[in-house]
């Protein structure tokens, strides 16, 4: 059983605009990168996320006659104050007060689901253990928040940010869905997304690609190049959908970290993924500072899935190459690095579904054939689907396709699936507005009943491939090989037939003419 929503951004006009505002509110006060701004009100959101959580907590523990087991506020004075509640509608210049000298430090220094308290001094008192110990250990979301900083430049931005933000909430925002279209949104404003062949993947892409995959709660989840979570985010949302109502609790433990990896060699990045994930309930993820295909990672053998849309278009330096990686494709080319990286860190049986450009798919070179023969000849090698150049624009018009492979060692490719996809329900141009042709819900059927493929023609939008077709063709795997195009030939009347049909209307044209003579 799956399912999965295909509608997308469905924030309307109206909250676009507000959110505009709010984002103009920043501009005008000096933050002018897209990353910095979506970085300073990814804080507010997480502060206000932990009010309405705690808020939560509190009305379920009423409900049993209990006190919270683990509050998130200190239940002080400045605990109070810190609560997004209570300073909301304070002047400008005391809410300004209280989060930059109290809420924000105490974030950066969250642990184990807690914010810290102060003393009377305004000195940070650490977050203790249940044995009541101070505990030193950093995590993912601590490690990253350490050098954070709070730019929001004077009170009355501050304020301006926050009316805007709890406007929206109050009056637009009804649900845990809408706020993550919201920051998908936000996310859509980075203009610098395109450089360095990093693009963002659009929501609706990921949500297909992890249908496809079918997580589970017993999997184990990585994206080595990680951005802004998105695929973990989406990866996060398929579980608790299918199901989240019959975890364990072991499995809920699971989903609350373990289950999920990302890698990313920017900061902030990793700054915002961290907020990310704990917005969405994953509060302790292996989030981390790497280079995924430097000899510093050594991780093999680990994960059960891997879901990515890796950097491409780019080379790096080949000394800092791990040597393994080298072995499966010879290249400085990060898009075939990134194919023998997901192959190593798999388990026996792990999937992935990754994204990369139309020339891994045909390329030349010996790097380029070496990694499409390790996919066919030792492992399975499901499906290629080929993707429209628009799905990344406005950022770029780059063709991509979409891998969907199994690692075994041992082979199993029989037969690839092909999809020629021509529509992901919104226009192929800069404006990407949505319209209603869409193939993903017929990917994803198709996909998951492959074996109602074998009789399709290979003139139809999707076909399987025999494994020798393959090799006959040196491992080619663009579509445009095995693709066979139905000319329907078009027959005209004979020319004396068409000499005698020009006469006739010949003579009529004649005869209007005389007859608008003869009205004048």
């Amino acid at each position: 059983m799956y399912r999965l929503s295909l509608e997308g951004i469905m924030i309307t006009g109206a909250v676009k605009n507000k959110v505009d505002q709010i984002w103009l509110h920043l501009y005008s006060g000096g933050i002018t990168n897209p990353l910095t701004v979506i970085e300073q009100l990814t804080y507010l959101m997480f502060i206000r996320s932990l009010d309405k959580k705690e808020q939560e907590n509190e009305k379920m523990a009423n409900i049993f006659g209990e006190l919270v087991s683990h509050p998130i506020f200190p239940n002080s004075e400045v605990g109070r104050a810190m609560r997004w509640d209570n300073f909301k509608d304070k002047n400008p210049e005391e809410m300004f007060n209280i989060i930059s000298r109290f809420v924000f430090p105490a974030i950066k220094a969250m642990k184990h689901g807690q914010l810290p308290d102060f003393d009377a001094d305004g000195k940070l008192i650490p977050v203790t253990g249940d044995n009541g110990e101070v505990d030193d250990e950093e995590t993912a979301f601590s490690k990253y928040m350490a050098d954070a900083i709070f730019l929001i430049p004077t009170p009355q931005v501050l304020e301006q940010l926050v009316t805007g933000m709890d406007d929206l909430y109050t009056h637009d925002l009804d649900s845990k869905d809408m706020q993550g279209d919201l920051y998908e949104y936000m996310l859509g404003k980075i203009q610098t997304s395109g450089q360095n062949g990093q693009f963002r993947t659009p929501k609706h892409i990921r949500d297909m690609m992890v249908a496809l995959i079918q997580p589970t709660p017993k999997d184990t989840i990585c994206d080595p190049a990680c951005g802004t979570a998105g695929f973990l985010i989406s990866s996060a949302e398929y579980v608790r959908a299918h199901y989240g109502s019959e975890m364990t609790q072991e499995e809920w433990d699971h989903f609350a970290g373990p289950m999920f990896t990302g890698f990313d060699m920017d900061h902030t990045m990793l700054r915002i993924s961290a907020m990310n994930l704990m917005l969405h309930s994953i509060t302790h993820p292996n989030i981390a500072y790497k280079d995924s295909l430097s000899k510093q990672n050594e991780i093999s053998d680990a994960f059960s899935v891997c879901l990515a849309n890796p950097p491409f278009k780019g080379s790096i330096n080949k000394e800092s190459i791990s040597e393994d990686l080298k072995a499966v494709a010879n290249t400085t080319k990060t898009e075939l690095l990134f194919l023998a990286l997901f192959l190593r860190m798999l388990k026996k049986g792990g999937r992935c579904a990754c994204i990369v450009p139309d020339g891994v798919l045909f390329g030349s070179s010996k790097a380029h054939k070496m990694i499409r023969k390790e996919l066919v000849e030792n492992h399975q090698l499901q499906g290629v689907i080929s993707m429209p150049s628009g799905v990344f624009k406005p950022y770029a018009g780059v063709s991509t396709a979409i891998l969907l492979f199994t690692k075994t060692g041992a082979g199993g490719t029989e037969n690839v699936w092909f999809y020629d996809m021509k529509a992901d329900g919104y226009s192929l141009d800069d404006k990407r507005t949505e319209v209603a042709e869409n193939d993903i819900p017929d990917i994803i059927e198709r996909f998951h009943h492959i074996d109602q493929e074998a009789g399709r023609k290979r003139t139809e939008q999707s076909f399987l491939v025999p494994k020798k077709d393959i090799v006959d063709q040196d491992y080619d795997l663009s579509i445009n090989k095995y693709k066979e195009i139905e000319y329907v030939p078009v027959e005209y009347p004979p020319t004396k037939e068409i000499l005698k049909d020009l006469k006739s209307l010949e003579e009529e044209i004649s005869q209007g003419l005389k007859d608008l003579e003869g009205m004048l």
